[in-house]
């Protein structure tokens, strides 16, 4: 959100919408730490208050989803319509406030977001490290941010969606990219935005193996959807090869079912 002027990406989206069938998932959070120094500054968009502009990234959203909501937010021009009428953004995609998510990083920002009324995303990363396994903080996450959307009193239940890095091997290629890569790696402790920060680890092994290990992952099992991070610098073939691998072998374990299958 910090690159986004929230009420033209309203616009952006409800069009895109209603053109696939009010088919759009999408996923906004305030922006992973980059290589541009305030680089928000350099698109127009300045605040003073501090250097990661978490606070500006979150106006934005409150803005955004008043638009998407069908809020009047801009005074309509009086000789057109008179006095005291107010506009929405126009086009408005009628229940495309239920397919937003935000990216939260921390279990704090997940209540927010519950607070906000949009679904939860949660990546391969928490900034938070307290010395247990990445999928029980992250379990945690998602228990708080259902405490708070219970609280909340929204009315509609939301989807909540962990990302992990996947990779069954099946192929000697595989074994080359993610083997040897893959084998003996767990959850790592590291400093991102001066904040000490737990990455998940990487899953890379045969598919029974794979079963296993995600299905004692507390975060999957709390979760309603899986999210795969595919490295897509080795290119369109090989990541729809990863796709089908984990479709094939993993995924009917844990309890997926492709569409259109009862």
């Amino acid at each position: 959100m910090l690159y986004e002027n929230p009420l033209y990406l309203a616009e952006e989206a409800a069009a895109l919408d209603l053109l696939s069938d009010q088919r759009v998932a999408l996923g906004i959070s305030r922006g992973s730490p980059e290589p541009a120094l305030r680089g928000w500054e350099a698109f127009g968009y300045e605040d003073p208050t501090e250097s990661k502009a978490a606070n500006m990234a979150r106006e934005k959203f409150d803005r955004f989803l008043r638009a998407v909501r069908g809020e009047e937010l801009a005074p309509a021009d009086p000789q057109q319509f008179g006095p005291g009428r107010r506009l929405r953004i126009e086009p408005h995609s009628p229940g495309l406030e239920r397919r937003i998510w935000w990216g939260a990083g921390s279990a704090s920002t997940a209540e927010w977001a519950a607070q906000q009324g949009v679904n939860l995303m949660s990546s391969t990363l928490l900034t938070e490290a307290t010395g247990a396994a990445f999928g029980d903080l992250q379990a945690e996450q998602i228990a708080r941010y259902r405490q708070a959307w219970s609280t909340a009193g929204h009315g509609w239940t939301p989807r909540v969606s962990v990302s992990r890095s996947i990779f069954p091997i099946t192929t000697d290629l595989d074994d080359l990219y993610f083997g040897r890569r893959g084998a003996g790696q767990g959850d790592q402790i590291g400093i991102i935005d001066d904040t000490r920060s737990t990455f998940g680890r990487t899953y890379a092994g045969e598919p029974d193996k794979l079963i296993d290990e995600l299905k004692a992952d507390a975060a999957i099992a709390a979760a309603d959807t899986l999210m795969l991070t595919i490295p897509s610098q080795l290119g369109v073939d090989y990541n729809l090869h990863i796709l089908e691998s984990f479709a094939q072998h993993v995924a009917p374990a844990l309890g997926w079912v492709p569409a259109g299958q009862s």
